[in-house]
């Protein structure tokens, strides 16, 4: 495993936050979009992606920390603009996991993952959001939304068909916001509905990029 960490992002939908990247090996091939119509597959984040796979950009795990730890008291930024939490395929590397909830104190680090939610990435997951570092669980379309929310154990967010333009709510009636750098054109940064662990909502992000159409039929498949 391989990371990377930009100070000062340069990602447009985020804005000017920090925002780290992990090596693609941390993805597990549980997640739908394995190989399939990832957003961070495709252009520049892909060139920077496979840079940081192949260990030619970006740094090892200490250092990484060290860099998190870094960051100014308070300062919102994004884990994983590509890649997942640390750990090989499917499985979650607690202890790295709780060596990064350590170097985010005084943080308001934030992420998903799409790591399947057995027990041991559940008890994982659940350390982190207690600790103050966010993890969202990602779900693909409304069906599966509902089964992660009845889970309980963190806060949910849900890709939806490339056609959605409005908050809606699931079959179960769980209320999904459309995430508002889509809706209402905001940057992450000014937003915290991601940020906040003990949120309520499912956020909904509308399948975008080259890979819309896969992610699309992925979609149509589990809500089928």
């Amino acid at each position: 495993m391989h990371f990377h960490i930009s100070k000062k992002g340069k990602n447009r939908k985020l804005g000017n936050m920090p925002v780290s990247t992990s090596s693609k090996d941390t993805c597990p091939p549980s997640c739908p979009y394995y190989n399939n119509g990832c957003y961070a597959s495709y252009g520049r984040l892909n060139l920077h992606w496979l840079k940081v796979s192949d260990k030619n950009r970006g740094i090892p795990w200490r250092e990484f920390l060290e860099e998190v730890r870094s960051l100014p008291c308070g300062i919102v930024w994004r884990h994983n603009q590509a890649g997942d939490l640390a750990g090989n395929g499917n499985h979650i590397d607690f202890r790295m996991l709780k060596e990064l909830v350590r170097a985010n104190e005084g943080k308001k680090g934030y992420t998903y993952t799409h790591k399947p939610l057995n027990k041991h990435n559940i008890k994982a997951v659940q350390y982190a959001n207690k600790h103050g570092f966010t993890i969202n669980v990602s779900g693909t379309g409304l069906k599966e939304a509902d089964k992660l929310k009845a889970l309980n154990c963190a806060p949910v967010v849900t890709t939806l068909l490339s056609t959605e333009t409005k908050s809606r709510v699931t079959p179960a009636g769980n209320r999904v916001i459309l995430c508002p750098a889509i809706s209402k054109g905001r940057k992450c940064i000014d937003c915290n509905l991601c940020k906040t662990s003990n949120r309520k909502a499912i956020v909904g992000f509308p399948a975008h990029g080259s890979g819309a159409k896969r992610v699309d039929a992925a979609i149509e498949e589990m809500d089928s």
